[in-house]
């Protein structure tokens, strides 16, 4: 598949209220569903993500993966033949009490693909979450399809590892607040830019207490030029991208195959 549309869809999210968000999500998807091959949602969409007012509630939120979440958007994925990139609070099946900050993928046939367990957890988070460890690729549409979370935008390493892997597309499932705007913008470009892939930012809107979220959700071509940037308030953003553009830039400036790792393994890169 050499054309494909994303929606991209940046909502609000009431406190601890999984159903609501659920149902939410889901009329977005009947939204849109006809016309994109992918939906992408926010981080921790179905709960919220204020970790003070959630508290000890998260491991009461949390579920496995597969489980209810992934079986709802898995019905509309069958339904409208579309993929999906989502985030929520799991709960290890296997571990008692271990919790992660994860995204999976689904195919346009509702089948689950996999999951992404956030590795750079914000310093704050550590608090509740555990660090994942791997940073899988998914082949889905056809594409290869990376995914990344809010804070891992920081640590050009797993972009760069991700690319090596093949990636194409990396979703990236975000909460960034007002006033760090200039990250999310910035990083989302430059990721993009360094490794000559299409990134793509869904962030949240709206607010819990005391922080506020901005929104501004773009989809960012391997030139590192912004296609398409929401507002600061509820939405879905509709876009289409030419994967064709990664070979085009890469041709012009292979800097994948000019890389130089024996240098950099003296630095521990």
């Amino acid at each position: 598949m050499s054309q494909l549309t994303i929606g991209v869809v940046q909502m609000d999210c009431t406190l601890k209220d999984k159903e609501s968000n659920l149902s939410k999500a889901e009329r977005y998807f009947d939204q849109v569903g006809a016309e994109v091959d992918l939906v992408c949602y926010p981080e921790l969409f179905t709960t919220g993500y204020h970790l003070e007012l959630i508290s000890k509630d998260f491991y009461e939120l949390a579920e496995t993966i597969p489980g209810p979440t992934t079986e709802r958007l898995a019905q509309k994925a069958l339904e409208w033949e579309t993929a999906v990139v989502a985030n929520i609070v799991e709960r290890d099946e296997l571990q008692e009490g271990v919790l992660y900050d994860t995204t999976f993928v689904l195919n346009g046939k509702g089948e689950y693909i996999g999951k992404y367990r956030k590795v750079h957890l914000y310093p704050t988070e550590h608090q509740f979450f555990r660090s994942g460890s791997t940073f899988p690729v998914f082949d889905v549409l056809g594409i290869r399809l990376g995914t990344a979370t809010c804070y891992d935008h920081a640590f050009g390493e797993i972009f760069r590892i991700l690319a090596l892997q093949g990636a194409q597309l990396i979703v990236i499932p975000s909460a960034v607040p007002k006033n760090y705007e200039y990250l999310l913008h910035l990083r989302t470009r430059a990721r993009a830019q360094d490794n000559q892939l299409f990134t793509v930012a869904v962030n949240r809107v709206g607010t819990e207490q005391n922080i506020t979220y901005c929104g501004h959700s773009m989809v960012v071509n391997p030139r590192g030029e912004v296609l398409a940037q929401a507002g600061d308030g509820e939405e879905v953003l509709v876009t289409a991208i030419d994967l064709s553009q990664i070979l085009t830039e890469r041709q012009q400036e292979p800097v994948l195959r000019s890389r130089r790792p024996e240098l950099y393994k003296k630095w521990g890169l």
